[in-house]
C-alpha cells in the first residue's frame, strides 16, 4: 500500500485540461463543511510535477482540494505516483467517468482526453500507426464502459463545440443528437447561432441543426440563413414556461444546479395541485 504524504496546498496544481467541473453549489458546501471539520478523510492522488521542485498535479480530487481551500485548510493527504501525463490523463478520467451524473461536456473531454493519451502511448511502443491509433483507441474506450465506439466518437464531435453551447447541453436546453450536429460548423457560424438563440429565445431541432451542418459542408450555410431556419416554427413543439430567476430566489438559491431546481418546481406544483384538490374535496361536502 502506498504511504500517505501530507502536501502543501500551495503546491498542488490541477490537471491541465482536465474534464470534470468543479462547481460551487449546494453540494460544494456540504463538502466544504465536511472537510473543515473532519477533514481530508480520502487522500487525493498526484504525480510529481516535471521541471519542479517539490510541486505536484492532481489526478484525482479536484473537488476535495477545492473544498480544503475554501474551508482554510493549509495541507492535504494525498498518494504520490511517479507516473508521467499520459498514464496519469487515464486515470484522471477513469477516476469520475463511473459517477452517477456525468454531464454531457464532462464526458465528451473525458473521451477526447483519454483518446488522445491512449494514442500517444500506443505511438510510442509502437503498437500501431498514427492514422490508426485513434480507430483503436476509440474501440478500447467503448470496451471499457460498456458503450459503442459510435457512441464514443459522437461525445468526442462535442468537444468541437464552442463551450457556451457545451454549457447550453449540460443544461439539458440543446439535446445530446442537436450537439453532435452542430459541432460540425466552425466557430464563427457557432457563435452567429450562440446570438440568435439568446436574442430569439429558442435552440435549433435536430432537423435544423442537421441542416445547418449540411449547409456548412457544401458552403451555402450564411448568417442569414441560420437566422431563417432558427425563427421557423418548429413541428410538435411544445410550450415552453418561463419563471425569472428573481422571483424564485427566495425559494431556490442562485447556485442551485438546473436539473435540481426543475425537480424543487415540479414537486412544489404537485404539492399544490394536491392542495387545490383537497380544497375541491372539502367545498364539496
Amino acid at each position: 500500500m502506498k504511504n500517505i504524504t501530507e502536501i502543501s496546498i500551495n503546491k498542488l496544481h490541477t490537471f491541465e485540461g482536465h474534464p470534470y467541473k468543479v462547481l460551487d453549489n449546494e453540494e460544494m458546501r456540504e463538502l466544504t463543511e465536511s472537510v473543515r471539520e473532519y477533514g481530508i478523510l480520502s487522500p487525493i492522488t498526484v504525480r510529481p510535477l516535471e521541471s519542479t521542485v517539490d510541486e505536484y498535479e492532481v489526478i484525482s480530487g479536484h473537488r476535495r482540494l477545492h473544498a480544503a481551500m475554501k474551508a482554510g485548510l493549509e495541507t492535504v493527504p494525498a498518494f504520490v505516483y511517479d507516473i508521467d501525463r499520459d498514464t496519469a490523463a487515464v486515470m484522471v478520467v477513469d477516476s469520475n467517468l463511473h459517477r452517477e451524473h456525468i454531464l454531457p461536456s464532462e464526458k465528451a473531454k473525458a473521451y477526447k482526453l483519454k483518446m488522445d493519451a491512449l494514442s500517444h502511448q500506443g505511438k510510442r511502443s509502437d503498437l500501431t500507426s498514427e492514422q490508426i491509433a485513434p480507430k483503436l483507441t476509440t474501440e478500447i474506450i467503448a470496451e471499457q464502459y460498456g458503450t459503442s465506439k459510435d457512441t464514443v466518437k459522437r461525445y468526442i464531435r462535442l468537444t468541437y463545440l464552442i463551450p457556451e453551447l457545451l454549457d447550453l447541453m449540460d443544461e439539458d436546453k440543446i439535446a445530446f443528437s442537436v450537439g453532435v450536429e452542430l459541432s460540425y460548423l466552425d466557430e464563427e457560424k457557432q457563435y452567429v447561432l450562440l446570438g440568435l438563440i439568446e436574442e430569439l429565445d429558442c435552440t435549433p431541432s435536430y432537423a435544423q441543426a442537421n441542416r445547418m451542418h449540411k449547409d456548412f459542408l457544401s458552403g451555402t450555410l450564411s448568417d442569414d440563413s441560420i437566422a431563417e431556419m432558427l425563427s421557423a416554427d418548429k413541428p410538435n413543439q411544445r410550450p415552453v414556461y418561463k419563471v425569472s430567476a428573481e422571483r424564485l430566489s427566495q425559494f431556490i438559491k442562485p447556485d442551485t444546479p438546473p436539473k435540481q431546481a426543475e425537480e424543487f418546481i415540479i414537486k412544489a406544483c404537485d404539492h399544490y395541485a394536491k392542495f387545490l384538490k383537497r380544497q375541491r374535496n372539502r367545498d364539496a361536502r
